[in-house]
């Protein structure tokens, strides 16, 4: 497979210059107006951020990628699917009004919100997903397959579960409905040592769907409801959470890929990762930690895996910040270095999985030419 060319701008900005202007101009130099859109649906997906978390993107950058599909003819709406656990994006109602309070709607934006998987969760559309290996079909949103073209707008962070949450992960996971969410997340289950646990009880906090209890001031799973996301494992402070499924992660990132590939598979595709407030954790959390990295840049590609290579190369040739998640990590004096700012930060993921399997799959290559704009 020949190279895929991914384009960059940082975020050094001469007076006169906004950021936005710096944004509109790399995506048309990287080929959105090829894109033809005249009188189509355009669907962009991003993440609206869960309250209480403030590293999302700004609905400015949404703005500009939504005017420059209006200007190519489109019908352009930002969308986002329902999420497993009782947060704030559990059903449209509160995902709108999430979406609303964290600044999206349509005056800031330019175009209408739309909750890709309906109401409830419910509403999606079974795609067959070319080249699988482990998900024959994928439940996408059905508004998310409605569109004509699809656009990916990507906050690139660190994540607890997949290492990073890049444009697969925003599509991959982001498009899948709440059947398809659950599909990704049941490849294992977490255990608790009771031994080691303090009853503090943050991880029924963190978990999403209540199968955390404490009979007898000791965490108790219950599988039945447990849909295996492995949140609890971030949240606990004394190492008593564990997944005894070593590759849980790896399919995770796997199933992750092929989902991504039905919904980006047979139609028109543009992908844009803004690399900043790269928190170690993903922005469904209702909180954002210290940023583990600092800011780097602007990517853009028609390719999503090439875009997340060039991403993941820019982070791990970055300085980590020392007052982080990663930087605290490497300071303690019995760390065991990764070597690998992901894998530092949060050391139980596969996060080249993700890339790999992509490749695998025809999704994209990993080989790519980085042209600086």
């Amino acid at each position: 497979m020949e190279k895929s060319t991914v384009y960059f701008t940082d975020f050094r900005c001469k007076v006169g210059t906004s950021q936005l202007d710096k944004l509109k101009k790399l995506c048309i130099a990287a080929g959105i107006k090829d894109i033809d859109m005249e009188g189509k649906f355009v669907a962009i997906k991003m993440h609206f951020g869960e309250l209480g978390n403030l590293a999302f993107l700004r609905p400015n950058y949404a703005k500009v990628v939504a005017d420059l599909c209006k200007e190519l003819g489109g019908m352009p709406f930002l969308t986002d699917c329902n999420t497993l656990y009782p947060g704030s994006r559990k059903n449209a109602l509160e995902h709108m009004d999430c979406a609303n309070l964290n600044g999206f709607n349509t005056i800031t934006t330019g175009c209408q919100i739309i909750i890709g998987d309906g109401l409830r969760g419910t509403d999606d559309v079974e795609v067959p997903v070319e080249n699988a290996e482990y998900c024959p079909t994928a439940r996408i949103g059905r508004a998310v397959m409605d569109a004509d073209v699809f656009i990916s707008l990507t906050h690139f962070k660190g994540h607890e579960a997949t290492g990073f949450g890049g444009a697969i992960k925003n599509i991959g996971m982001g498009c899948g409905s709440r059947a398809g969410k659950m599909a990704q997340h049941n490849s294992g289950k977490p255990v608790i040592e009771t031994d080691l646990c303090h009853g503090c009880k943050r991880c029924a906090k963190e978990c999403g769907s209540d199968a955390i209890t404490y009979p007898e001031k000791k965490a108790v799973i219950d599988y039945d409801k447990c849909k295996g996301c492995g949140r609890c494992i971030g949240a606990c402070s004394f190492d008593a959470i564990h997944n005894p499924h070593s590759n849980s992660n790896e399919l995770l990132c796997r199933k992750m890929t092929e989902y991504a590939q039905a919904v980006c598979h047979g139609r028109p595709c543009f992908h844009i990762a803004l690399v900043q407030d790269i928190s170690p954790n993903c922005d469904c959390h209702g909180e954002n930690d210290a940023p583990i990295l600092p800011d780097i840049g602007i990517f853009a590609s028609f390719d999503p895996i090439a875009l997340d290579q060039a991403c993941v190369d820019a982070c791990l040739a970055a300085e980590p910040i020392r007052n982080s998640q990663l930087g605290d990590n490497l300071a303690k004096p019995e760390w065991h270095c990764h070597h690998n700012h992901f894998m530092d930060s949060n050391p139980n993921v596969e996060w080249e999985a993700t890339l790999d399997h992509g490749e695998k799959i025809g999704l994209g290559t990993r080989s790519y030419e980085l042209k600086r704009i």
